[in-house]
């Protein structure tokens, strides 16, 4: 059985990242690892569906007990991947996406040095805060803090594989899944097969 591709997407606020992924599930089969977090549930968000909702103790727990792929604290809240999920499904043939901040995913590709980077972005900054006001769901002073962070985060953009720009959201899901498919013939993921074919040749050139 193959192994399944963990793909790390990762992007500015407000890029849309969770919207592609929400429309990649739609059409595919992807497993979404659910992150923990101590923020504040959404209008909407869903315990054990959109998050791991945590205080601060339970999460400081979780890192302890080296629970966690990845955490990191993003604007006062943390983040984090659990472990055993991932490690389950990918052990079990199907592909995982996570959609984690930079940080982690820099944890991630040092943990799994064969996981996909994906860094989602719109096409330029002012589209960015567009969407980010459009959502309506955080403060002027919020967005100016995900803006300056959105600064800070440029600066991660060339250490991920591929770079996801989101202008039409179907081409964005169908992007994404075209890379992920394709890393599927990566060679460090096709070693039976290479190790099955070296048998089977020297089998019959030695006949």
């Amino acid at each position: 059985m193959k192994k399944g591709i963990l793909t790390v997407v990762s992007g500015f606020s407000g890029a849309g990242k969770g919207t592609i992924i929400k429309e990649l599930r739609k059409k595919y089969n992807y497993q979404l690892s659910i992150s923990a977090t101590t923020r504040q549930p959404r209008k909407g968000d869903v315990e054990g569906v959109d998050y791991f909702f945590k205080t601060r103790d339970e999460f400081e727990k979780m890192i302890e007990k080296n629970e966690l792929i990845e955490w990191a604290e993003y604007v006062g809240n943390y983040y984090g991947t659990p472990k055993e999920y991932v490690e389950k499904q990918l052990e079990a043939g199907n592909d995982v996406l996570l959609e984690i901040e930079m940080q982690g995913g820099m944890l991630v590709k040092e943990q799994y040095p064969d996981a996909l980077l994906l860094f989602v972005t719109p096409p330029n900054a002012e589209i960015l805060k567009d969407r980010l006001t459009g959502r309506g769901t955080e403060t002027a002073e919020e967005i100016t803090r995900r803006l300056n962070r959105a600064a800070e985060e440029v600066e991660y953009m060339d250490k991920y594989d591929y770079i996801l720009v989101n202008d039409s959201l179907d081409d964005a899901v169908e992007n994404l899944h075209n890379l992920i498919q394709t890393r599927h013939y990566k060679t460090t993921h096709c070693e039976d097969l290479i190790e099955s074919m070296r048998q089977q040749l020297n089998t019959l050139v030695s006949k």
